[in-house]
């Protein structure tokens, strides 16, 4: 399984706004400055991310986007599956004979759940947690 480029950027954008998180919209124009990415593809994400409720849109000369609820209450698994659907390795469907998919199954389903796990475990916080220390302005 690889992550797109369109999930890649959906977590950074959600981290940007978790990190600018003010009480104030942040403006798309912003983001894609500060995360070097095209604010064209910037809004195909946004859109995907206001459809899923994760995100309101504040119009006007103020206006931008803003996470819905508290950066603790978005998983790094929540994000990706907005963009990426499913998180499975490989498509039971793509399975040729029933013998090798009873035997093999067992290898994707534990795939799915170890990276399940993996990307269900870290919320925004942590994701602007982490950020914070590795900038140095983490205060304990």
């Amino acid at each position: 399984m690889k992550i797109s480029t369109k999930g890649r950027y959906a977590v950074i954008l959600m981290l940007d706004l978790a990190t600018y998180n003010t009480g104030e919209p942040v403006r798309l124009k912003d983001i894609a400055k500060r995360q070097q990415i095209s604010e064209k593809y910037l809004e195909q994400i946004i859109s995907l991310l206001n459809k899923a409720g994760f995100v309101k849109s504040i119009r006007g000369p103020q206006g931008g986007y803003m996470l819905k609820n508290p950066p603790e209450k978005y998983t790094v698994g929540m994000i990706l599956r907005q963009t990426e659907g499913s998180l499975a390795p490989v498509s039971i469907d793509d399975e040729t004979s029933f013998e090798r998919q009873s035997v093999t199954t067992r290898i994707w389903t534990k795939m799915e759940g170890a990276i399940n796990e993996i990307v269900d475990g870290i919320t925004l916080k942590d994701l602007v947690d982490w950020q914070m220390e590795q900038v140095g302005q983490y205060v304990i």
